[in-house]
């Protein structure tokens, strides 16, 4: 397959570059502004807001990776940045699966999102969790082929384990966590082999 990442430098794209090489696959790294050199991958600098040159990207690809995450205090750029990549990939023809956050997923054995329970979005997390609500609503209201993944309330570096379990809108939990490489296994299988749930979670 032909992938792309948009926000390739970042902890995840990273994962995901990687993981997909591992696969074999043609692989385009979409990075702003970061020094990033890996074998065997084409690297494309520029700007996620920029609608022609996300487009020029995704054109001709398979699939698309939106690993992109703002920076403290940044928040409120989500929304227009999904909004901006969205439209590149319908303008594409390009299927992107959206790696947003927990906050949207249902909270375990209730009705709530996650974004509400305390066990899992402390105060001082809730700027970003909050972000994530707001991205899959941007999701929903666009007509791009898209997939939205979120993580489980932990995600980190850690062991590549090769398994993982996959749920629905609701958090897994027993444990609510997952290694960042396991995550970019699923984000692999998800692009070879689509579910269907526009809304899915993995945990380990």
């Amino acid at each position: 397959m032909k992938i792309a990442v948009v926000g390739a430098a970042g902890m995840v794209g990273a994962e995901v570059v990687a993981e997909a090489v591992r696969r074999g696959h043609d692989v385009t790294a979409v990075v702003r502004t970061a020094s990033l050199e890996v074998p065997g991958v084409r690297i494309a600098r520029g700007d996620a807001t920029d609608r022609e040159f996300t487009t020029t990207v995704l054109s001709g690809v398979d699939g698309a990776v939106a690993a992109v995450r703002p920076r403290p205090g940044q928040e409120a750029t989500v929304g227009p940045t999904t909004t901006a990549l969205l439209d590149a990939a319908l303008a594409a023809g390009t299927r992107t699966l959206v790696v947003g956050g927990a906050a949207p997923l249902r909270s375990p054995g209730g009705t709530g999102l996650v974004l509400d329970d305390d066990r899992y979005v402390p105060p001082h997390i809730r700027p970003i969790a909050a972000a994530s609500v707001r991205q899959l609503e941007v999701c929903r209201a666009h007509a791009a082929d898209w997939v939205y993944l979120s993580p489980p309330a932990l995600l980190e570096p850690g062991e590549r384990t090769g398994t993982y379990r996959r749920g629905r809108d609701e958090l897994l939990t027993g444990p609510a966590a997952i290694s960042v490489a396991d995550l970019a296994i699923a984000v692999l299988d998800e692009l070879e082999n689509p579910g269907t749930d526009r809304h899915f979670t993995v945990a380990s």
